[in-house]
């Protein structure tokens, strides 16, 4: 099969042909019908994250279900999927407490298969694949809770993107800060995961939802997908402008970015009693400074999320539900759509900011 394999940080990735084994016992092959061009990706890329190399990377993800291994009742050959990148032993005391993404059940590599194995090869050498998934793929092998099967009437590149910036974007509204009708919200970076912040918050029926970037095609994005104000931060003291617009700050203000000065804002923008949630991915060694006192006289709150904090085979369902009544906006996020052969090409336009989310589309 054809991957895009990232061979060095800092280069390109090299579209090649690879080999993929069959499923194992507990394990799930799938023919990707779309993946996302996501930002964590990007990171690996670029080298902010450091994890291993050769490796296939890509982690949102949908397809049709190709072959089951031994003992696998939860999808069958012909289902289509969402691929979940967090997989959950379901017996551990997370995942017992409905934090199935934080499960701490499987401590293995999280590029190789459960047994510690390798399903794609290259000239007799094993591939690592991101978040064991690798979807930048023609096809991928997967641990079979992470193969969640939803309706087959929905395209593969709506339900690609419910796979990560939906569910990351929504969860982090509904699932981590519970974010209350009436309140205010400040989103800090209005990329694919940010205009997801932005519609959970309308979809909870928030009152002044405030979208903050430096580039104002993003602004406009967010717009509409419901932003009710926008800020450039290039035009003055981003906290500055929150705080004016708000009479003294925000009840949520969401981090989307992961960047160290980013947080240090959200943190700055909440009024008495508010939370700051990160939501964001920093690169690797990253830290922020703040006043710790304003914790105590203010009481606010600090927290993060991953993931959405989802429930992701309770949760992508009702994502995609939502997703056909209307209320949510997927299949407009999608700025560009690419072959995989042109992934380079949807990375270079990431980095440039020129897009929501761009869709790399397999042939059906």
């Amino acid at each position: 099969m054809k991957a895009a394999v990232l061979n060095d940080y800092g280069q390109p990735l090299s579209i090649e042909e690879v080999r993929i084994d069959s499923p194992r016992a507990g394990e799930v092959k799938v023919r990707i019908g779309a993946t996302g061009v996501c930002h964590s990706d990007y990171h690996l890329i670029k080298g902010e994250w450091k994890y291993g190399l050769p490796m296939i990377l890509g982690h949102e993800a949908a397809g049709v279900v190709e072959e089951v291994g031994a003992g696998v009742t939860s999808v069958q050959p012909g289902d289509h999927a969402i691929l979940s990148f967090r997989p959950a032993c379901g017996i551990c005391r997370l995942c017992t407490l409905g934090r199935s993404v934080m499960c701490e059940g499987y401590t293995g590599n999280r590029f190789m298969m459960h047994d510690g194995t390798a399903r794609v090869h290259r000239n007799g050498e094993d591939l690592l694949v991101m978040a064991r998934m690798g979807s930048f793929a023609e096809y991928v092998v997967m641990a079979a809770e992470q193969v969640i099967p939803v309706r087959k009437d929905v395209s593969m590149e709506v339900l690609a993107l419910i796979g990560c910036a939906v569910t990351t974007g929504v969860g982090a509204v509904i699932n981590a800060a519970k974010v209350e009708p009436g309140s205010s919200v400040a989103v800090i970076g209005c990329g694919g995961v940010g205009l997801n912040v932005i519609q959970g918050a309308g979809l909870v029926s928030a009152g002044r939802v405030i979208a903050v970037d430096l580039l104002d095609n993003k602004l406009e994005y967010a717009r509409q997908f419901g932003a009710t104000d926008t800020v450039n931060g290039s035009s003055g003291d981003a906290v500055d402008q929150v705080r004016e617009l708000t009479g003294g700050g925000v009840d949520y203000a969401f981090e989307v970015i992961g960047n160290g000065k980013t947080v240090e804002q959200a943190i700055q923008m909440t009024r008495a009693g508010g939370t700051a949630c990160i939501v964001g991915m920093a690169p690797q060694n990253t830290s922020s400074s703040f006043d710790p006192l304003i914790f105590v006289m203010k009481e606010t709150k600090l927290i993060g999320t991953w993931y959405g904090s989802a429930r992701p085979r309770i949760d992508f369902p009702r994502l995609v539900e939502l997703t056909m009544a209307g209320k949510l906006k997927v299949e407009e996020l999608i700025s560009r759509r690419y072959s995989l052969d042109e992934i380079n090409d949807g990375f270079d336009r990431l980095g440039r900011g020129e897009v929501a989310r761009g869709v790399i589309t397999f042939p059906t």
